[in-house]
């Protein structure tokens, strides 16, 4: 069989997408933060795109894509009508005012503070403990020491390195690493610079003065059924009562098991709705939350440019033009952005309603699907829409998606949503007695009686989703 080479021809049909098609995509999965950054680095790169001052009017984007567009009242010229007083010596003041050079006036000799001292500044765990060990007047190579046992701790407070490890880090022996670990050890906080938790409860402890007390010999000896609420165990293994076994795990559970906790760096990440809903008398009001974003138009003076001025061609009249159909694209894409997320909202509130009168334990059973098919959009659209958007509604903030479960049976009637289940199962927890917590099974059978077909596992499944201990965890002695 011969080999050859061969020309044929060959027709298919492919997708493809326009880059108009491209950037409205890109856009509505974007956040409100990545939008805003989107959006201000267009300004940058985009002559032809500016921020208008004008005021668009708040059109609820369910209708008609046009943009009103209000121009602000003229200002009237503001007027001053202080008096001057009589008595100024015009002369002094005149000399003053026209004497050469800068003229700088100080009540007395100081100097100006520092743009730096206006500036807060969180202390982090390792200035702390390096503010502590400078106060105790250490040695060069004890100050050498400290700072490198602390520039291996962790965000909790606690050693990542061996004495073993860190000496040869520091050219010195282990002892000499001991010696100064004891020393940051009785620093505050209590705890700090333990190798694990059974040191870090030690030196808590020995901080209270409970030295070679039941409570350190529970944290010596029987950590592992401490963990596990296993305080029969610990009272057969000690000879004590099981009173004085609770006593000490009061004092234990009482103890910080992260003593870095209270110097973590970490900043609350505050959520900006996308869209309100607001209640008003029997109905409800759907509001597109346009605070912070800019005002997008094209540059006037691009467009004369280009249908005016015939001097401008060749490739100038090229890059203007692509800048400019860019522009249009992106405003027309974020007004698209906002019409599909206002009309999502609108078919989740319809779907919902019930969620939004009496809360979480009415919110109903739905899928992509079921917007998808209401408002005429495919699944993969709705999803983009729904992703990292969040409502304010009457019951909080919620992300779009969490609008949409699954859902479980009854005994007799329609399904009920997920999160309606998880929510029923945090009321029980929250009612239960603490000496007798609900099992898993009882739960299932409570909500079986509340006409929640569900079984055991489902029941395990979410509450660890939600993140509670299971009964023999949760249950108190006292």
């Amino acid at each position: 069989m011969a080999i050859e080479l061969r020309q044929q021809l060959k027709l298919t049909q492919q997708l493809i997408m326009t880059p108009q098609l491209q950037m409205a995509i890109k856009l509505l999965q974007l956040s409100r933060l990545e939008l805003m950054d989107a959006i201000r680095q267009e300004l940058e790169e985009n002559p032809t795109l500016e921020e208008s001052l004008e005021t668009v009017s708040k059109d609820q984007l369910a209708g008609d894509e046009q943009v009103q567009v209000e121009v602000p009242e003229k200002t009237q010229e503001v007027t001053i009508d202080e008096k001057i007083p009589s008595d100024i010596d015009w002369s002094n003041y005149i000399d003053e005012y026209n004497s050469p050079g800068r003229i700088r006036f100080e009540t007395e000799d100081r100097d100006t503070p520092q743009y730096e001292a206006f500036i807060s500044h969180k202390e982090s765990l390792s200035d702390h403990l390096l503010w502590q060990l400078l106060m105790a007047s250490p040695s060069d190579e004890e100050k050498r020491i400290g700072s490198l046992i602390i520039g291996n701790l962790d965000k909790d407070g606690y050693l990542q390195s061996s004495a073993e490890d860190l000496a040869v880090q520091g050219g010195v022996t282990a002892d000499d690493i001991e010696e100064v670990l004891f020393l940051l050890q009785s620093f505050d906080p209590i705890g700090v610079c333990a190798r694990d938790l059974t040191e870090c409860l030690l030196l808590q402890a020995r901080a209270l003065g409970l030295k070679d007390s039941l409570v350190t010999r529970i944290i010596t000896d029987h950590i592992s059924h401490l963990e596990n609420k296993n305080y029969k165990a610990i009272c057969k293994a000690l000879k004590v009562s099981i009173d004085e076994v609770i006593a000490a795990v009061e004092v234990i559970t009482n103890m910080e098991p992260k003593p870095g906790r209270a110097f973590s760096d970490d900043e609350p990440q505050y959520i900006t709705p996308d869209i309100y809903v607001y209640k008003t008398e029997d109905d409800f009001a759907i509001v597109i939350n346009d605070d912070g974003l800019p005002k997008l138009k094209v540059n006037s003076f691009y467009k004369q440019a280009i249908t005016r001025d015939k001097d401008v061609g060749g490739n100038a009249r090229n890059y203007i033009q692509d800048k400019l159909r860019s522009a249009a694209w992106l405003i027309r894409s974020i007004h698209q952005r906002q019409k599909t997320i206002y009309k999502v909202m609108e078919s989740i509130l319809k779907y919902q309603r019930d969620f939004f009168d009496q809360g979480i334990t009415q919110l109903k059973p739905m899928v992509l699907r079921d917007v998808a098919e209401d408002i005429g959009m495919h699944e993969s659209t709705i999803s983009r829409v729904t992703t990292n958007k969040y409502a304010y509604t009457p019951q909080g903030i919620f992300e779009l998606k969490y609008f949409f479960n699954s859902s479980i049976k009854r005994v007799h009637g329609e399904a009920i949503a997920s999160a309606s289940v998880m929510e029923k199962i945090r009321r029980l927890i929250e009612s239960e007695n603490p000496r007798k917590p609900y099992s898993d099974s009882k739960m299932a059978d409570l909500l079986k009686a509340q006409n929640i077909d569900i079984a055991r596992r489902t029941v395990a499944k979410y509450r660890e989703m939600m993140g509670v201990l299971p009964s023999s965890k949760r249950k108190k002695y006292t």
